[in-house]
């Protein structure tokens, strides 16, 4: 069986996680400085590298070389290549218990686990747990946990990781280093796969691997499983293949209706909208889409400043289209129709007839403009 994408190009440096720079930084000087703590608490979207960097903690707190090489110590880096590391990298350690807390969420569970971590670890010199979406542990689950949260014995080390920060106890992320793993950007994503891509041997368009950055909704790991279902599909990957197999639409088609829409061609707007419908375009991403597009148009032309911030969502070429966009925009008659987008948006994801809303927001809006 093929090893997942996802999986094969996992993060095995603290350098390799993208995105993260200031996590990275502090838990290099950390390890640098010996000073990798008994407790962390890593938060933030999915698929942006929390479990990937407790994996990477464990390594470091057991790497042989990093005992032996002081120069190498100094690095802040895990080696890869020691028996610790390479048992920790295939998931063969005994020394690091990654537990599912949406699967083992109750009292008998966290009561197993306190019992276990008072016996020292097998080979390495630290025992690591790893808590995947901590937030489901029961009320009682987490009340168990505090004590050894908070004095575990020397020789282990806690990381929790979760999706929904909002929903633990201050009594636990209290007792934590706390990191926050923000969402990839879309050119991250794209720099990401486009060396998978090469290393791969996957014939696949430019444009193609837009969508399937811009699919993955700032997650490495969705982008990266969307490219491998892709390449176990095909042979050659182009614009439309990935378009169809995704549901979604490149940058293009949507900056062209953008286009259509600013030029007041209610007739040529209609006819992609029926074009696009007719490819099985999933309509309420699209729609989606559009309405972040032209949040961006209007922020261009309210504050051109903002170009900075929108070079890590979009290319070169793709910010130039944008601010000729904005450029020809009105905008009191562009924030009308994005209210009327958005409305449209709630009525589509709910309605038999999908087209119908963003047809009658563009027919309104362009209609009482023309």
């Amino acid at each position: 069986m093929a090893l997942a994408l996802y999986r094969k190009y996992r993060p095995r440096l603290l350098s390799d996680l993208l995105g993260q720079e200031t996590t990275v930084q502090i838990l290099k000087n950390a390890a640098r400085a010996d000073k990798i703590g008994h407790a962390y608490l890593f938060y933030g979207a999915r698929g942006t590298g929390k479990t990937s960097t407790a994996r990477l903690i464990a390594k470091l707190l057991n790497c042989s070389k990093r005992k032996t090489d002081k120069k190498f110590a100094g690095e802040g880096e895990p080696c890869n290549t020691c028996e610790h590391c390479l048992e920790i990298e295939s998931g063969n350690s005994f020394d690091v218990v990654e537990i599912d807390a949406a699967s083992n969420r109750g009292i008998d569970e966290i009561r197993n686990l306190k019992d276990s971590i008072v016996t020292a670890p097998a080979k390495g010199d630290y025992k690591v747990y790893i808590i995947d979406e901590v937030h489901m542990l029961t009320g009682p689950a987490f009340n168990a946990l505090l004590k050894t949260l908070e004095e575990p014995p020397a020789h282990a080390c806690f990381v929790l990781a979760t999706t929904e920060y909002e929903k633990l106890p201050a009594t636990i992320t209290s007792r934590t280093q706390r990191f926050v793993f923000k969402k990839a950007s879309k050119i991250k994503i794209l720099e990401k796969l486009k060396a998978i891509a090469t290393a791969e041997k996957i014939d696949i368009d430019d444009d193609a691997l837009e969508v399937i950055a811009a699919g993955g909704e700032g997650s490495f790991r969705d982008a990266e499983s969307l490219l491998d279902q892709l390449s176990a599909s095909t042979k050659k990957i182009d614009l439309e293949i990935a378009e169809n197999l995704t549901g979604r639409v490149g940058l293009k088609k949507v900056s062209r209706l953008a286009e259509l829409i600013i030029q007041n061609n209610v007739q040529e707007a209609l006819v992609f909208i029926q074009k696009v419908n007719e490819e099985g375009v999933n309509l309420t991403q699209f729609t989606k889409d559009l309405i972040h597009y032209f949040r961006k148009i209007l922020s261009l032309k309210t504050n051109p400043a903002l170009e900075t911030f929108f070079s890590s969502e979009l290319t070169v070429e793709e910010i130039s289209v944008l601010k000729k966009l904005a450029a020809g925009t009105d905008v009191d008659r562009q924030i009308k129709f994005l209210k009327s987008l958005i409305t449209a948006y709630t009525e589509i994801r709910y309605s038999p007839f999908p087209i119908v809303p963003l047809e009658v927001a563009i027919i309104e809006n362009l209609k009482t403009t023309g």
